[in-house]
């Protein structure tokens, strides 16, 4: 009997630490730190929104002004990934910025929630920039932020969205590792919402794609087995506007946007709904 009771003991211990393990991963994602300079005619900018300091670039379009393009970052990742999107869609004519996502890169944060403070943090981005159209380019994480505030915020004219989750609890059920029982899952998501102070179930890009209007377009890696493609399925069809889906043949997660044939088509596209002159 003492033995029994030893060791459920013992497995109450592990069921606990693995379920605060499990937070802290859900809200600590690796750091990288920016080791790159700004590209070229760009500047060092910081963006103040509630409880940090988000560090980014700005530069200014080459020739007729078309808009402003916003890079946005997957998770464990920073700005510096979005140095040659900036450089190309600049000579494209749009204003561009790329920003550190909170607890990313240089900026302050103390968690990552996924979008649900993300968002007010994009929305503040967005009341930096100069009129006219706007275009949001966002990888995973920054793929589904860009969703999320897509659904409310009218500013917004198109949205890039390559390898975002459909939800929060969805991808971090299929993330945890295998000797994760659901129970331990359940905890450490309740862990991750009252240490992150958000709520796991309103950070749902398929719930917000019902609410937008503007066109998406939607890329995702059909090899992706961090974010399998049925992600991309449910956004595509919960779009509420005009859509369009690009599933890129054997490409894995933070592969489906390598390339320049993948970069033409997004150009193709944009030009399509935005018109190749558009203009603030």
């Amino acid at each position: 009997m003492i033995i029994g009771l030893g060791a459920l003991l013992l497995l109450g211990m592990v069921a606990t630490q693995l379920s605060a393990i499990g937070a802290r991963l859900i809200l600590h994602p690796p750091h990288r730190r920016v080791a790159a300079t700004p590209p070229p005619s760009c500047q060092n900018i910081t963006f103040k929104v509630a409880g940090a300091n988000l560090r980014g670039w700005r530069g200014n379009a080459i020739g007729r002004r078309r808009g402003t393009l916003i890079y946005l970052h997957g998770v464990a990742d920073n700005r510096a990934s979005g140095a040659e999107v900036m450089e190309r869609f600049r000579e494209r004519g749009f204003d561009v910025v790329a920003y550190d996502s909170r607890a990313h890169g240089e900026s302050e944060g103390d968690a990552c929630t996924y979008g649900f403070f993300e968002k007010q943090d994009l929305r503040i981005v967005l009341d930096s920039i100069r009129p006219g159209p706007v275009v949001l380019v966002g990888s995973s994480l920054g793929a589904a932020v860009a969703l999320q505030l897509a659904a409310t915020d009218q500013r917004i004219s198109a949205v890039v969205a390559a390898e975002s989750f459909s939800d929060l609890r969805t991808v971090a059920t299929e993330r945890a590792p295998f000797f994760f029982t659901s129970g331990t899952i359940e905890r450490a998501l309740k862990l991750a919402e009252q240490q992150g102070q958000f709520e796991i179930d309103s950070v749902s890009p398929v719930l917000a794609a019902r609410a937008i209007t503007v066109p998406v377009l939607i890329i995702h890696g059909t090899a992706d087995t961090d974010t399998p493609p049925d992600h991309a399925q449910r956004l595509f069809a919960a779009l509420a506007g005009p859509k369009r889906l690009i599933l890129v043949p054997k490409t894995r997660h933070n592969e489906s946007l390598h390339g320049e044939e993948i970069w033409a088509e997004i150009e193709h596209w944009l030009d399509a709904v935005l018109g190749s002159n558009s203009n603030n």
